[in-house]
């Protein structure tokens, strides 16, 4: 008789609920002040499924190169992390196999230790050692003494500039958020066209003048009726960037965001510190580089004062009355900062609400803790705007693209 092997077979590894394990362990994360979005849940489930998790430790690796993205947050998630999965909390998981508690998080964290070269003096030819893996917290020794530093287990750099303020990038990464920067395509909700285009849906309007034609050429009664039905096109996509001395740590990367708009959607871009000044023909050059030299010779007075109630009355007067902010997505991108009354800045927001579709009001400031527009020109603008943003990050870009691409469907009436 064989020999039945079904027996001496390894049993397979136990189930891991992975969706709710990295749910809970996220939520946790969150509710102790970890920035974790709600897709690094849905990451780290995929990463468990990946790689079960059947010790504590590889649990925690895991978890933190799919959580962790900038060493300023290794001790608050290894803390999490101890609180979470210290004794019961182990044990309730059917899949992890018990191992001691884990430590409070140490005072050195920068470091961890990696697996022993498989060539390590000692080791038996053809056989790999078992890898030692710390524990979070904890600094262990290689096997004779010397401690060896490995390479901390974040996300990638990409995804810690992200979520950087641009005012503290270094040279070089400013340099790569303006790519990124230039790269992000805005989208302006759609609006009816006065033009139109033919259908062959008896539902469309009449449309009495092509028919009328039709019945011209053939000489005789309308051999049918022709129907038509409005285009649909984006609405106009102004931004008014603000280049005053309060504003320069941001300035770089914001008209990085105009040249891109303007290259990419077709806007209209102006700057102002004391005066207004139109850029749009100098965005508009693919070379960033070239684009950011013209319009800072084209605007003398970058990084100056703040006139802002003086720049909207003359982008109204010169530009928006004549068509340019008539139905128009207009983006204000400035502190708030004004050496004027703010009761100016009420007036003139008002005469641009009056012809714009949407306002979109950019503050890199109100990401600040406690930040409130009480005073000074914000307050005074701050009624007249639809969305109120940040923008002072490359994923604080997100809502401002989301505030300009808007909501709702498209209207039967033409606004104008």
């Amino acid at each position: 008789m064989g020999e039945d092997i079904s027996a001496a077979a390894p049993p397979p590894p136990p189930r891991i609920e992975a969706a709710a394990l990295s749910a809970a362990f996220v939520t946790a994360a969150r509710r102790a002040g970890l920035s974790a979005s709600p897709d690094r849940a849905a990451r780290l489930a995929e990463a468990l499924h990946l790689i079960p998790p059947l010790q504590l430790e590889q649990l925690y690796w895991t978890c933190r190169a799919v959580l962790v993205s900038a060493h300023e947050q290794v001790p608050l998630f290894d803390a999490v992390f101890a609180a979470v999965f210290r004794g019961a909390a182990v044990a309730a998981q059917p899949g992890l196999t018990a191992v001691p508690a884990v430590p409070p998080p140490g005072p050195d964290v920068r470091s961890r230790p990696s697996a022993p070269d498989a060539r390590t003096p000692g080791t038996a030819a053809g056989k790999t050692p078992h890898p030692r893996v710390a524990l979070p917290g904890q600094e262990p020794s290689e096997p004779g003494g010397a401690d060896r530093n490995a390479v901390l287990a974040m996300a990638s750099a990409d995804e810690h500039l992200h979520e950087t303020s641009f005012a503290e990038l270094s040279a070089d990464e400013v340099l790569e958020v303006r790519r990124l920067a230039a790269a992000l395509r805005l989208a302006t909700p759609l609006r009816l066209s006065r033009r139109t285009r033919a259908s062959a849906h008896s539902s469309a309007r009449l449309d009495v003048r092509a028919t009328v034609r039709a019945a011209r050429r053939s000489g005789s009664d309308a051999p049918r009726l022709l129907y038509s039905r409005r285009r649909q096109q984006r609405r106009k996509l102004v931004l008014l960037c603000d280049v005053s001395g309060s504003m320069e740590p941001y300035t770089r990367v914001f008209v990085s965001l105009l040249q891109g708009a303007v290259t990419g959607a077709g806007a209209e871009a102006f700057v102002f510190s004391t005066r207004l000044t139109r850029l749009t023909r100098q965005l508009a050059r693919r070379d960033p580089d070239e684009a950011l030299a013209r319009a800072a010779v084209s605007a003398p007075d970058w990084a100056g004062g703040t006139l802002i109630a003086e720049s909207l009355r003359r982008f109204v007067d010169e530009h928006g009355r004549r068509g340019l902010a008539r139905g128009a997505v207009v983006v204000v991108i400035s502190d708030g900062w004004a050496g004027e009354d703010p009761e100016q800045v009420a007036t003139q927001m008002a005469r641009l609400r009056r012809l714009a579709h949407r306002i979109i009001w950019v503050n890199p400031r109100k990401a600040a803790p406690n930040y409130q527009p009480l005073v000074g020109g914000m307050a005074a603008a701050l009624p007249y705007c639809d969305a109120f943003v940040s923008g002072h990050s490359y994923s604080a870009l997100a809502d401002v693209a989301a505030a300009i691409r808007g909501s709702g469907q498209v209207s039967e009436e033409l606004h104008v």
